[in-house]
């Protein structure tokens, strides 16, 4: 089965706008990644200053290969023709989990 990395970003309020904008403007940069299955940007709504960004991925492997090509590159040279950017997140931990059971609505 799958599985799914969450990446909690801790992001003071200033930043949360300057954050939202910048995965915004990554639209489609991991949906055409080799094993790639879905993505979430999670803003929190009450007590914590925490987003989650939660993508779920074939296996292991695609995460890791997208992380070492894509990922790495993007986060490293930025947009060509831009000045680096000040992090809008003060402190990131990953979560990773295995998927063990999956629903979805009924047809």
């Amino acid at each position: 089965m799958s599985v799914v990395k969450i990446n909690v970003l801790t992001v003071p309020a200033e930043q949360r706008e300057v954050l939202e904008q910048r995965f915004a403007s990554r639209a489609g940069s991991v949906e055409n990644s080799d094993g790639f299955e879905w993505f979430e940007l999670l803003r929190p709504v009450e007590g914590t200053d925490q987003y989650l960004v939660y993508t779920r991925w074939r296996d292991e492997a695609s995460f890791q290969a997208w992380m070492e090509g894509p990922m790495k590159s993007a986060h490293q040279h930025g947009t060509p023709g831009e000045a680096p950017k000040r992090p809008a997140a003060s402190g990131s931990t990953l979560w990773s989990f295995d998927v063990v059971q999956s629903a979805g609505p009924k047809a």
